[in-house]
């Protein structure tokens, strides 16, 4: 069998330019109008230099905007579930002209991402985009307060990519393209494979979610975010250790692979949800594991609104399919994992897993129980910690020395 198609049902669209076309941009780019585009942005235009956003050829107009937020669906027809868009202040936007062009400066070092020709500018209702995406306006929302806090204007236009942004020099093979991730599938035979979407450290839960989707995919491509996280996240280098040591120990051999992505979260929960199917489809994964609260932070959405909304969105939008699995825990009674479909007892046997809980037990130096997560994995996170205590300690007696 065949791998599933790339998003749209033709080839990969890689944006990224490549030998003496990129060397002829780049110097062509010095010249042009610069903007810095926000961290949120340069993980977009990452995305759509390997492909991973195909079959986009740049960022969104206002029918497309406004088609995307109100029913899930681009001015073209194409299903797309959050808006891909770039933003800037009033005065920056009065200075170019629709049909020009701009450089695209990466955030962190001001290095040049990408070249784009503005063919809209336009402003949005940012309440409208949060209540449709977000279902909800609550500042406290961490994707909620992005939108907010980016410029009032927006810019449409196709991009030509000339730089991943660090990614591939940062996280070597980690960092994977969709060419690449599909050119290893066949290689190893693979046709149906799962994708698990993570940017956590993988628990017990996490792992009997993956050997559940083994048991009837080809595989599991464990696909870890590389991008911005919210505060008190883990880094993803501290993550892909933990991840390594857990596929080194505890699976069996070549049945998963990791790989990593450049997005940051939008914590979009449901809609975040799609937006993980529709581009691991790209990446050439056959499903999407859905488990509880995919995407989600907070209380915002409920443990399941990323099942449903898999089931309200047109035949056809999507190749990729969930493989929705209900809650999972340690059951003391059945004595290993369990989810709610296989456990028939009281939730006085169950251990819950979760992300948030271990961070707050590994942070606080609390124990945490075996049956919560591998000892190995366990390892690296408490060594993790450590460090940070120890600079803590550090700012402190350098903040009490400095007040001298």
């Amino acid at each position: 069998m065949a791998l599933v198609r790339p998003h749209g049902g033709g080839d990969l669209n890689p944006l990224l330019l490549k030998g003496r076309a990129l060397a002829d941009e780049l110097g062509r780019a010095r010249t042009l109008p610069q903007i810095k585009v926000s961290s949120r942005e340069k993980g977009d235009l990452v995305m759509m230099g390997i492909g991973g956003f195909t079959p986009l050829e740049g960022f969104m107009s206002f029918t497309d905007w406004q088609g995307v937020c109100a029913g899930m669906k681009m001015a073209n027809g194409l299903f797309w579930p959050i808006p891909i868009t770039l933003s800037t202040d009033f005065i920056t936007a009065n200075d170019i002209d629709t049909g020009g062009e701009i450089a695209l400066l990466d955030p962190e070092d001001d290095s040049i991402l990408a070249t784009m020709r503005i063919t809209e500018k336009y402003t949005i209702d940012k309440a409208h985009e949060c209540a449709t995406v977000f279902n909800t306006v609550d500042l406290e929302h961490p994707g909620v307060k992005m939108v907010m806090a980016q410029g009032d204007v927006n810019l449409a236009g196709p991009v030509k990519i000339l730089s991943l942004g660090g990614f591939n020099q940062k996280y070597g093979a980690l960092f994977m393209t969709p060419r690449e991730t599909r050119e290893m599938f066949e290689d190893m035979g693979w046709s149906k494979i799962a994708a698990f979407q993570t940017r956590n450290p993988m628990h017990r839960s996490h792992e009997y979610l993956a050997k559940i989707a083994i048991e009837i995919c080809d595989g599991v491509l464990i696909h870890s975010l590389l991008g911005h996280l919210k505060p008190g996240d883990i880094p993803a280098d501290v993550r892909s250790n933990a991840i390594s040591v857990l596929i080194d120990k505890y699976f069996v051999k070549k049945t998963v692979v990791q790989a990593g992505y450049p997005l940051d979260m939008r914590y979009a929960g449901p809609r975040e949800a799609l937006l993980h199917a529709l581009f691991r489809q790209n990446y050439g994964c056959s499903h999407l594991i859905v488990g509880r609260d995919h995407a989600g932070v907070g209380n915002y959405y409920g443990p399941f609104d990323a099942h449903h909304i898999f089931d309200e969105i047109p035949k056809g939008s999507l190749e990729t399919q969930p493989l929705k699995i209900d809650w999972t825990f340690w059951c003391y009674k059945c004595g290993g994992m369990a989810s709610a479909r296989t456990c028939p007892h009281d939730e006085a046997d169950r251990l819950l897993v979760s992300g948030t809980k271990l961070r707050k037990w590994l942070s606080e130096g609390a124990a945490v129980p075996a049956e919560f997560s591998r000892p190995e994995v366990l390892e690296i996170l408490r060594a993790y910690y450590a460090t940070i205590e120890e600079s803590e300690k550090v700012v402190v007696k350098l903040s009490g020395h400095s007040g001298r």
